[in-house]
Order: C-alpha cells, then sequence, then structure tokens
C-alpha cells in the first residue's frame, strides 16, 4: 500500500493502492511513513508520488457509505492529513503520475511543488458535480494555494487540468512525460533539501496560518 525509499536526502513515498483513495488503512500507512521521515530531520525533502495512471482520487466514498456514522471524525483526519503536509518540517514535493481528482488534488496543494504528467491524468476538484460542497479547511487550503481567479474557476466549474493547463494556472511547478514525472520531483526535491526545515516550516506558517487553523478546526464548521 505504501513504500518509502530514501535517495540521498530526498525520501520518496509511494503510494501504491488502486485509486489511492483515503481509507483508514492509507492514513494510517501514510502518517507511519511521514512519522519515520520526520525522525530523521534535516537536511532533507520530501516526494510523494502513486502508481499507474492514479496518483489519488480522494475520500474513500465506499468506506463513507458503510460508515456514515464516522463522517465528521473521518473528515477530521483528512484534514490533518493536509495540515501535517502544509506544515511539514522539510521541503515536500508532488510527483503527479496520473489522476489527482478532489480530495487528491486537494493533497497536491498541500504541497510546496508539484510536478505533473503530461502524457495522461488529469487534476480535478469535482465537488460541484458530485453534488458536495467544501469542507471549511478544505476551502481555506485550495483559496490559500491558488489565485482567487483559477481558485474560483476550479471550485464552481469542476474544470479538469490537463498538465499543461495546471502548468498555466500556477497549480504546479513542471510538467514531464510519464518516465520523467518522479526523477523531476527528485530532482526539484534535491535542491531544496538544503533548506532549513524548522524556517520552512515558520515561512509557511505564516504563509498559511489561516489555513492551518481551518484544516485543525471543526471538519464540518
Amino acid at each position: 500500500m505504501i513504500d518509502l525509499q530514501r535517495d540521498g536526502d530526498v525520501f520518496v513515498l509511494r503510494y501504491d493502492d488502486g485509486e489511492n483513495r483515503f481509507g483508514p488503512g492509507f492514513l494510517d500507512a501514510v502518517g507511519d511513513a511521514l512519522d519515520s521521515v520526520e525522525k530523521a530531520g534535516s537536511p532533507g525533502a520530501l516526494v510523494t508520488a502513486g502508481t499507474g495512471k492514479f496518483y489519488s482520487n480522494g475520500l474513500d466514498l465506499d468506506w463513507l457509505g458503510a460508515n456514515g456514522d464516522r463522517f465528521e471524525e473521518y473528515l477530521g483526519r483528512v484534514h490533518a492529513l493536509y495540515a501535517r503536509l502544509l506544515d511539514f518540517p522539510m521541503p515536500t514535493v508532488a510527483a503527479v503520475n496520473g489522476h489527482a481528482f478532489a480530495g487528491g488534488a486537494m493533497l497536491v496543494l498541500a504541497h510546496d511543488l508539484a510536478v505533473m504528467r503530461t502524457d495522461r491524468g488529469f487534476l480535478c476538484l469535482p465537488e460541484v458535480d458530485l453534488g458536495m460542497s467544501f469542507t471549511p479547511g478544505m476551502s481555506a487550503l485550495i483559496q490559500a494555494r491558488l489565485t482567487p481567479a483559477v481558485a474560483h474557476e476550479a471550485m464552481v466549474t469542476g474544470r479538469r487540468y490537463t498538465a499543461e493547463q495546471a502548468l498555466a494556472a500556477g497549480m504546479v511547478a513542471r510538467t514531464a512525460d510519464e518516465a520523467g514525472v518522479l526523477p523531476a520531483a527528485v530532482e526539484l526535491a534535491a535542491s531544496l533539501a538544503g533548506k532549513d526545515g524548522a524556517v520552512v516550516r515558520r515561512i509557511r506558517t505564516g504563509m498559511y496560518g489561516p489555513a492551518l487553523a481551518a484544516l485543525r478546526g471543526p471538519a464540518l464548521g
């Protein structure tokens, strides 16, 4: 489900669970891996990647359908993952190897930078088409990481962004073909690995304090 490797000062966390939806087991495994990376300390940088045609399709709707009484608790765990990455004590890069939809797209936005595959996959916030609204924490994260115009378009229209469109919109920092996505992300992360993780964290806290507060507050507002 989760594979964690180290390449010099870069930790590569690969999700390998089909669509990489945020089931409880997936969240547990990612949390444990982030614990291991954080304990290693600086210098370092983190890259996350999916496998095949999916980076992540976000919330585990099947699990939610069978556990509706735990909805708010579950959303709190998802928010906590976003907040942890947004507040992680080292630079982070998402290697978007395929589709990043809904909660998976928000996971990308919780990273410092992203590299997206050019020949397959979309970045999309389709909640409007699913008849769903965004939690206050999710809205705060998206609006903190995207320009107002891009956030509005992405959230209100549910547009599917290709890699080129996501680059033009400022959603990702680079694009690459299938074979190049992970190497490009590792290269980018390595260039940032010498940054003082504590300083990076303090800078992000200053920039994203309101978003972090929203993510750490009541999941449903």
